[in-house]
């Protein structure tokens, strides 16, 4: 009999609610939103995702994925050639635990044949867990209230924890659960989209099932991959609502049922814990080991209890918030969704190394659970600020596959070395299509990239001893594979045949991401080979042995590292993104459709590549990656020219945009694609979302925050910062974490403030300028002011002309008639030292000590030996690119000033010819303090009557940026980065100089 008396009632949401930043609500009830609201609703825990549907509901789009449950396929071709990927892996569906179907009386509970009169699913950022709750009335007029939560545990890999209560509003009677582990659900097949679904062959078959009062399991094993799993699932009553009636097997699982009784205002509720295990594949585990495996997780659980199961979740994600440290003041909504995405990222990465993150995490069968490239270009560099044992644990899984990219290599017929593959996940290519697969070269550079990225934010030199180095060692000698010095382009390193981000451009010569990335790996490799050489030489000496990896062989990754082919067009003053690039016409007009459908799915590969657009960010990303040395203005330039050639058809493109547009200054851009970034799941602007959530994407939106806006890189290994306020934000705030200190940055109207939270002590820079800041401590600085530039100061050795080889001939010279030995270190000491602070280093092992006349005596000695030389210098010893560079300072309208330790600055500049093009000269008899005191340079700047602020500075060595810097100037280094790591900018000569680079640029003059 029902009987019916409203005595429960549901709050609904007020109109014009405020945004909570913690919590992610839904109130979607229509089926055709289910598959988007499933895939933001999932939780996972980096081994285990279950997507957000209704316990009981058989919604076709819900699933439970393992991120080592996956079935190999063999990829068919009419034509094969050599080389070509052989098999597909595909992450699929195991059984699913989250079935609770009901029966009121003797009639199932179908809740499309009944009134939904309140739906809600919220996604509880800051404990990790997913609730929802729904007012349901049946066709016979039975009104329910069903309120589930859940949690894929933190702390236990194959764990899922659901309360399930239901409570009657206005029935009297009966209530059947049936609680149930299904294996009904099988892989998405592949429709015309191949970015979702597969063609499978195999799947899991059924091993066993059995089911009791206390327990019910199922195994399975897949058919190919040789993976077996185990599904247990076990329940506890709360207040004694429901009684067990009968365990079953069924035609696709197995099944619990517990009864009870309901009457208005009553509730019963059932604590359900499903444990999964899993084998390696073809592993020798047997099924009752994997049995105990999941029994042991399930008494654990049992003894625990959902509520302190729940508990000890959230511990996790308040380690992750702490880290964060986010505050958005009047933009709570761009703040909850920089919280879920992060979130989601969190989640859905490995926790033990044995795998990676997915392009779509463990929220759906997007791309088929593979791993590619932007895992250690978007998430690592994410995660690695955040959870760093996440990030350590990417680069675990690649090296654990590391012995897989061996054999890829081969079957590229690279003799030596590893090749990573594009995307995976055992390790082996999964692509079937090359030109857009294995020619992706660059997965390397991303991995060598990660690696240093890691290291310099954790500091953890055992990883880079222990397993980065090898990596390095063997990804970095493809490029010698892939390359040659070219000498139809002067000796440059050319790298041929390959495919970069931009998946609309394939099989090229000299990408220029592919270039700049392969620059920064090998010359990472062989920094690290000379480390590790010194460091620890017997486990160099061991691994160089088991590599056979000989010095010549690191020789010629430094040799091709500084030759690398960086072209650059005259006219447009970019970087083409590869030789041909800009010699094809532009694509026309987008054809009609769907707009959110990409180019891939409208046209043949062929058309494409025929034309100049871009899927994504590829030079662009380049330079957000490796553009340290790049002057702000080239930066904008190609940031404008390559925004009008692309496409955004990756969802990966527009954090990259977003970041590069803060940095150059284009604000209201960098706003745009910021929300593009931060909202392409939650708006679903790609119309994918419902194959699962976007996670390079989404980690992409925390770095516009912080890279974009918060300014941060790490520049040379250390950590650098410079802050921007969106017009949009009162104020904001973020953490990083770095080895293993806490920093908090908070950004306002005014400035910023620093605070370290945690470890003793840290140094990074701010604007480029440096700070040091102990526990407790924090210190207030305001927005560096960029005043008009009026004025050029440059250094005179070294820059406009390389009179380093005189000087250090007449010290030679005096240091051999005083038996004090003169070497490369005490050579590189005296760069940019005036003459006394130069004799002063040269006596330090001198063989007895001077008084200060005989010093006074010994420098005029060597200052004649260098006057001798220089009295035959002209014109032809101006170094190349000198006298234009200066005249083009001059032609803008701006003041020139020369800062010169030497004493013979004046004579110099006559004898080169130039004198007359510079209207102010300090030298050192005009100063009491060398290099890198500020003196030199402060003082040209006060004899040119230009403030400081409004003064550039040209310098060749570390002692003189670093004055430059002092005196509060903009510092452009001429020669090598890795030297002149706290330039703004470093060219390679005056060749590079361009002034009107920094006169376009006035608001942004530092790199």
């Amino acid at each position: 009999m029902l009987e019916h008396q409203e005595t429960a009632t549901v709050t609904l949401p007020t109109q014009g609610a405020t945004c909570d930043p913690w919590m992610v609500t839904s109130h979607h009830a229509d089926p055709a939103a289910f598959a988007q609201d499933e895939s933001l609703f999932a939780v996972a825990n980096g081994a285990l995702g279950v997507r957000g549907g209704l316990e009981e509901d058989d919604s076709p789009s819900h699933g439970c994925f393992l991120a080592a449950a996956w079935e190999r396929t063999p990829i068919e071709y009419h034509e094969r050639f050599p080389g070509f990927a052989a098999h597909t892996d595909t992450r699929i569906p195991v059984a699913d635990g989250t079935r609770i179907h009901l029966r009121l009386g003797d009639t199932p509970v179908r809740l499309r044949e009944g009134e939904w009169q309140h739906f809600e699913r919220q996604l509880d950022l800051r404990n990790g867990c997913y609730r929802r709750q729904l007012r349901w009335r049946s066709p016979e007029g039975a009104t329910l209230l069903i309120e589930a939560e859940r949690i894929a545990s933190l702390d236990h890999p194959g764990l899922l924890a659901i309360r399930y209560c239901v409570r009657s509003v206005d029935y009297t009677g009966p209530i059947t659960l049936e609680s149930a582990i299904s294996t009904a659900r099988h892989a998405t097949e592949q429709g015309d989209d191949p970015r979702i679904g597969t063609r499978l062959d195999g799947g899991f078959a059924p091993r066993g099932s059995a089911a009791d009062e206390t327990r019910a399991y199922v195994l399975q094993q897949t058919t190919h991959s040789g993976i077996r799993v185990a599904c247990v699932q076990q329940h506890a009553v709360i207040d004694h609502s429901l009684d067990f009636r009968l365990a079953n097997l069924a035609q696709h699982g197995v099944l619990q049922v517990y009864e009870g009784s309901l009457a208005p205002g009553q509730a019963v509720t059932l604590e359900k814990y499903v444990a999964y295990a899993w084998s390696e594949p073809h592993g020798t585990e047997s099924d009752d080991t994997l049995l105990t495996r999941a029994h042991a997780s399930l008494t654990h659980a049992q003894a625990a209890g959902y509520a302190a199961l729940s508990a000890q979740h959230a511990a996790g994600f308040t380690r992750l918030w702490e880290h964060a440290d986010l505050a958005i003041e009047g933009d709570a909504r761009s703040e909850q969704a920089l919280r879920f995405n992060l979130f989601h990222v969190f989640q859905s990465s490995s926790r033990d190394g044995s795998g990676s993150t997915a392009a779509k995490g463990l929220t759906g069968e997007g791309y088929e659970g593979h791993y590619f490239w932007d895992t250690e270009a978007f998430m690592l560099p994410t995660l690695v600020t955040l959870a760093p044992e996440l990030a350590r644990g990417m680069l675990m899984y690649r090296f654990g596959t590391l012995e897989r990219a061996r054999a890829h290599a081969r079957e590229l017929n690279h003799a030596r070395g590893a090749l990573y593959a594009w995307r995976t996940i055992s390790g082996d290519e999964c692509s079937a299509y090359f030109p857009s697969g294995s020619a992706q070269y660059h997965i390397n550079a991303a991995v060598a990239w990660a690696i240093r990225h890691y290291i310099d934010a954790s500091g953890d030199m055992d990883f880079l001893r222990e397993y980065g180095a090898e990596m390095l060692f063997e990804t970095a000698r493809i490029w010698l594979d892939i390359g040659h010095f070219n000498p139809r382009r002067q000796g440059a390193f050319c790298i041929h045949g390959v495919t970069g981000p931009d998946e609309y451009t394939a099989l090229v010569d000299n990408n220029h991401y592919t270039n700049r990335m392969a620059q920064r790996h090998l010359r990472h490799a062989a920094e690290v080979a000379r480390w590790l050489a010194d460091s620890a030489p017997e486990a160099y000496a061991q691994l160089a042995r088991r590599l056979d990896l000989e010095p010549f062989e690191i020789l010629q990754w430094q040799r091709a590292a500084d030759a690398m082919y960086l072209g650059e067009d005259a006219a447009l003053g970019i970087f083409p993104q590869d030789d041909t690039f800009l010699d094809k016409p532009r694509m026309p007009p987008r054809p009609a459709g769907d707009s959110k459908r990409p180019l891939l799915l409208e046209l043949h590969p062929l058309t494409i590549y025929r034309h100049q657009v871009c899927k994504q960010a590829d030079t662009v990303l380049s330079l957000v990656l490796a553009g340290e040395d790049v002057r702000v203005a080239a930066k904008r330039r190609n940031f404008q020219y390559y925004e009008g050639v692309t496409a955004h058809d990756s969802t990966l493109s527009a954090s990259t945009f977003g970041i590069l547009a803060a940095e150059v200054g284009a604000m209201d851009k960098a706003w745009h694609y910021f929300q593009d970034s931060l909202r392409v799941d939650l708006d679903d602007l790609h119309g994918n979302a419902a194959h699962g959530v976007h996670m390079a994407a989404m980690a992409g939106s925390w770095l516009t925050l912080g890279w974009g806006y918060g300014g941060v890189r790490i520049h040379a290994g250390e950590l650098t910062l410079s802050p921007r306020l969106p017009d949009a934000w009162r104020s904001y705030r973020f953490g990083v974490h770095w080895q293993g200190a806490q920093l908090r940055v908070t950004v306002n109207a005014t400035g910023v403030e620093y605070r370290l939270l945690s470890g003793d002590a840290l140094r990074f820079r701010h604007a480029g300028q440096p700070v040091h800041l102990q526990r407790g401590e924090h210190l207030s600085l305001p927005h560096r002011q960029h005043a008009a530039l009026r004025a050029v100061i440059f250094d005179l050795d070294g820059v406009i002309a390389d009179t380093a080889v005189v000087h250090r001939a007449a010290w030679e010279r005096l240091a051999q008639e005083i038996g004090a030995p003169f070497d490369e270190p005490t050579a590189e000491r005296m760069k940019g030292v005036d003459r006394l602070g130069s004799l002063e280093i040269l006596l330090e092992q001198a063989p007895r000590s001077y008084s200060d006349a005989e010093k006074e005596a010994l420098c005029e000695r060597k200052n004649d030996y260098y006057r001798e030389q220089i009295a035959s210098f002209g014109p032809d010893q101006l170094l190349p690119g000198a006298r234009a560079a200066v005249e083009d300072v001059r032609a803008a309208g701006l003041r020139v000033g020369l800062a010169s330790a030497s004493r013979n600055a004046t004579l110099l500049l006559e004898r080169l010819g130039i004198a007359e093009l510079f209207d102010y000269i300090v030298d050192a008899a005009l100063i009491e303090r060398s290099k890198p005191d500020p003196e030199i340079f402060l003082a040209a700047a006060a004899g040119l009557n230009v403030a400081p602020a409004a003064c550039l500075g040209v310098e060749d060595a570390a002692a003189g940026i670093a004055s430059i810097r002092a005196a509060g100037m903009v510092a452009i280094g001429i020669g090598h980065s890795e030297a002149l790591n706290q330039a703004d900018t470093v060219l390679p000569g005056l060749t590079a100089f361009r002034i009107r680079d920094y006169v376009e640029n006035q608001d942004n003059a530092t790199a």
